[in-house]
């Protein structure tokens, strides 16, 4: 019997963990669980958390942490059969203390983009709101221009996307990152990658995941013989 696999995503915006997160899942067959597609589904079903959560979101406040431990950790609880990649949480420390309450985590990926790229992918980024399925016009259009491939609603930019917004953003990342990256770091299971593409990225990341959980399977398959 395999071990199960728990690994998390962090970066800036626009550094591209929605896009690695999903080549993870089909390369390993781990889910993919968003902390985005949480907060959509729980403000959809107007669940307690979610009510809450849109409070904040229409005054274009950052959700609490206690708002998004209580969107999240439920959530993962339910996973007990299911290796996944986390993508969006934890976004503090007091998220990722939360989080190591709940469970173990084998692998975390802190994706490390220069500003000039993040700038010229977020200028070009448009969202679908209803569903955050995300668009770039230099390399992931739309099939047509301005509207979203599945429904045909109208896709938007988000201001905090546009170049002068960006440094405030990332600035803040910064800041609140940090503590997590030194959290996981201490615990020996941050692996940082930096270039301005993520097709040069995903190979290094691939070649990681294939040693941790190839190794995780093999010591989970001698264990179960013994």
């Amino acid at each position: 019997m395999s071990k199960l696999f728990r690994a998390v995503i962090m970066g800036p915006p626009g550094s591209g963990k929605g896009t690695i997160s999903e080549r993870i899942a089909q390369s390993f067959g781990l889910q993919h669980l968003s902390s985005g597609d949480f907060l959509r589904e729980n403000i959809a079903a107007n669940t307690e958390a979610g009510v809450l959560a849109k409070t904040y979101i229409e005054k274009r406040l950052l959700v609490p942490d206690h708002v998004m431990t209580r969107l999240l950790l439920p959530r993962l609880e339910e996973m007990t059969r299911h290796s996944w990649i986390l993508d969006g949480f934890p976004r503090t420390l007091a998220q990722a203390e939360a989080l190591s309450r709940a469970c173990e985590l084998d692998v975390v990926i802190s994706l490390n983009i220069p500003l000039e790229t993040l700038k010229e992918r977020l200028r070009h980024r448009w969202i679908h709101p209803a569903s955050g399925r995300v668009y770039n016009l230099c390399f992931n259009p739309p099939r047509m221009q301005g509207v979203d491939d599945i429904s045909g609603e109208p896709l938007i930019q988000h201001e905090d996307d546009r170049p002068e917004a960006l440094v405030a953003r990332l600035r803040h990342y910064k800041d609140v990152a940090k503590p997590v990256i030194d959290l996981y770091k201490a615990k020996n299971i941050l692996h940082t990658f930096s270039d301005t593409d993520t097709d040069r990225i995903w190979p290094h990341i691939s070649s990681l995941l294939n040693t941790k959980i190839r190794t995780d399977q093999s010591s989970a398959q001698r264990a179960s013989t013994n």
